[in-house]
């Protein structure tokens, strides 16, 4: 090959690769619920990214017939270390883990980024998020506080040979880099790559609420990692009983020796609040509360094995670092209208409700560890389902 058409080949390549990743960055921007519904309009992106500083970032591995997992990170700025922020957790259901949660509820706050991902990649997760810290502040352990990563879990194990723990410190340290402003993929990628809801492909979905001017125009956005084991019949989708309608159809395909028993049959859901709203902890822990109500709207009911766990956080109360050991706590009033709060409840339920079912609408069918098939939504049976019962008006 002569020079000239060397070069002629190295900038077709080039092309390919720039045009491939334009493609992958366009994606994303359909990634939106095809409905709206309740009582506050969503937002620009209709995602946690609606609110303030918010930066989400996605590793996804799907490799040869049986590794089907992943890493979602969700940083509440771009350096929580310096700049930490108001937060609170709640366990709805504690068959499940997300680690750094003692410490949030003794401090009020949130300082690192929160990473889901599957359950036996919980300790390489907190490896790479306390390097990632390491590798910006370069103080941590030396001089300065140390880190208690925030790490939550889902067990993929139907899809995913959980065991080959697929996700390393690593790929957590460049997944965290990469986070970003602005919308993202939802559905299978990410810590979403091998989940399943009510016997059909889920996994990450996202969804936002815009209060009005008189209401504070506060933004509440909800990313969750839905991996809920509810039997199929108990799927609701705006008051239309879906799951029981597709009771006998899309069913998944096991392998004939396999048993689903314990945390893989009743599965978890990881639920992440954001809000603009300066809230306090004992605030924020009352936003989680309703977070759990939202869960309830779409058929969850919360079963001995499941992990229902909630983390919710404001963006605009930090608490700055101003040296090693030092934290400067904010001096701004927090929200204390009644109506503002009723209001970021009501948005919080609507806001978890709408990322269930995105994350449902969004995912695709998959093959994955043994055989085991898991089907999507069939998504227009279920539009055409809601138009049906007045659920939604007109096409979508």
């Amino acid at each position: 090959m002569d020079e000239s058409n060397g070069n002629f080949m190295r900038w077709m390549l080039l092309f390919s690769a720039l045009l491939a990743l334009m493609l992958w960055s366009a994606a994303p921007l359909r990634a939106v619920l095809p409905f709206h519904f309740g009582a506050y309009a969503a937002g620009p992106l209709d995602a946690i990214t609606d609110v303030g500083d918010v930066r989400v970032a996605h590793l996804t591995k799907v490799e040869g017939r049986d590794i089907r997992t992943g890493a979602t990170a969700i940083l509440p700025n771009a350096d929580p270390w310096d700049h930490k922020v108001s937060a609170a957790f709640f366990a709805f259901n504690g068959n499940g883990e997300m680690t750094g949660t003692h410490w949030i509820r003794e401090s009020g706050y949130l300082e690192e980024p929160i990473v889901l991902t599957d359950t036996l990649d919980v300790g390489r997760a907190v490896d790479g998020v306390v390097s990632w810290v390491i590798e910006h502040h370069h103080a941590v352990g030396r001089g300065d506080d140390v880190p208690l990563p925030v790490v939550a879990e889902c067990d993929d194990g139907t899809l995913n040979d959980i065991q080959a723990r697929a996700v390393s410190s690593a790929d957590v340290v460049h997944l965290l880099d990469s986070a970003a402003t602005g919308q993202f993929a939802r559905g299978s990628v990410g810590g979403g790559t091998g989940m399943n809801a009510f016997g059909f492909r889920a996994g990450i979905g996202s969804a936002s609420r815009m209060l009005s001017s008189a209401l504070g125009g506060y933004r509440i956005g909800v990313l969750v990692n839905d991996n809920t084991g509810s039997a199929r019949r108990q799927l609701t989708i705006l008051g239309v009983p879906v799951g029981e309608r597709l009771l006998h159809e899309f069913r998944p395909v096991y392998p004939a020796d396999a048993a689903l028993h314990g945390r893989l049959a009743q599965g978890s859901i990881v639920i992440v609040v954001a809000t603009d709203a300066p809230l306090d902890s004992r605030q924020l822990r009352a936003l989680a509360l309703r977070a759990s109500m939202g869960m309830a709207r779409t058929g969850l009911t919360s079963s001995v094995g499941s992990g229902d766990l909630i983390v919710a956080f404001s963006t605009s109360r930090v608490f700055h670092r101003v040296a090693n050991f030092t934290v400067a706590a904010p001096k701004d009033p927090i929200v204390e209208n009644d109506d503002m709060l009723d209001a970021l409840f009501t948005a919080t339920a609507e806001a978890t409700e709408a990322a269930i079912y995105d994350a449902l609408f969004e995912a695709t069918t998959a093959t994955g560890y043994g055989g085991t098939t898991i089907y999507a939504l069939p998504r227009e049976r279920t539009l055409q389902m809601l138009r049906d019962a007045g659920a939604i008006r007109g096409r979508t």
